[in-house]
């Protein structure tokens, strides 16, 4: 089984790199960077530089947790759910460039919901130069997985959990690990994390505190998202919205009850399918 999950993930992989190689990225433009409050980082190669007109910009780690951003894509009417992605118009720019790029270049871990998980589900960077920047960085060649099933609803047979280089970290409570039990057991690198009545924000501090995770870039879903935000761990949103009206109706990136102050401080554009496609960096407080 171990065999037939490599043979797997290097096809997998193999084919996620060739694509992003192939794929045609085009040069953002800014249309304002303004200076955070606090001290911030900046990475980028002179490719990404080139692409992403400038350095990408990483807010300081927090001394109170792992900094953790949340990403997504979006409609024009502002829809995040669809059955592909790809009907939003935000183009292999979006993808390889800042959602399996600069948004995760830099993060220890990626963090998903459950329902994120599908059987051939791997999160990293996949672009050449990209994982030469990560590389530059001195980070290991994947980000540590990080999933979040409070009563165990994930397969446990996906991809993710199967590769045995990259540590994974099942956040449940204590339901999803007598569910998981012998697959746990027969998976070391997959390290269980209790969600309790603490909150998910106790469980990833943890994250940090144990496993010296201080960056994780959160890419599951508007109902993981909206929970990081109501308890005040999610720092940043990396948002892309599309030139095309689509998906799902009334599926925003939050979802709860009192929306948070954004911020915009990076707003940059790139021409996609004929027509203007947005990137903004925001802060949420």
């Amino acid at each position: 089984m171990a065999e037939h999950h490599r043979s797997v993930f290097e096809s997998v992989a193999r084919q996620k790199i060739e694509e992003a190689a192939a794929s045609n990225i085009e040069m953002l433009s800014t249309v304002f960077d303004r200076k955070l409050e606090t001290a911030s980082l900046h990475v980028g190669n002179a490719w990404t530089r080139l692409q992403y007109d400038g350095n990408f910009r990483l807010a300081a780690i927090p001394p109170n947790g792992p900094h953790v951003s949340l990403i997504f894509v979006q409609s024009l009417n502002g829809n995040t759910d669809a059955a592909d992605l790809a009907v939003f118009g935000a183009g292999s720019t979006d993808r390889h460039l800042l959602y399996e790029g600069l948004s995760r270049v830099a993060v220890d871990a990626v963090l998903v919901g459950a329902r994120t998980v599908h059987p051939l589900a791997f999160f990293s960077v996949w672009h050449p130069e990209l994982i030469a920047l990560r590389a530059a960085l001195n980070l290991p060649r994947h980000p540590a997985q990080v999933v979040v099933s409070k009563t165990g609803n994930v397969d446990l047979g996906s991809l993710l959990f199967n590769v045995p280089d990259v540590p994974v970290f099942l956040i449940g409570g204590e339901v999803c690990f007598q569910r998981h039990a012998a697959a746990l057991a027969a998976r070391q690198w997959v390290r269980p994390v209790l969600l309790d009545d603490a909150g998910l924000g106790a469980a990833i501090d943890r994250l940090r505190l144990e496993h010296n995770i201080d960056r994780i870039s959160a890419v599951g879903g508007p109902t993981t998202a909206t929970r990081l935000v109501d308890e005040g761990v999610a720092r940043d949103l990396y948002l892309t919205t599309g030139p095309c009206d689509g998906g799902v109706f009334n599926t925003p990136w939050y979802v709860g009850a009192v929306r948070p102050t954004l911020t915009v401080i990076t707003r940059k554009q790139w021409g996609e399918i004929g027509a203007r496609v947005v990137f903004e960096h925001i802060v949420v407080r």
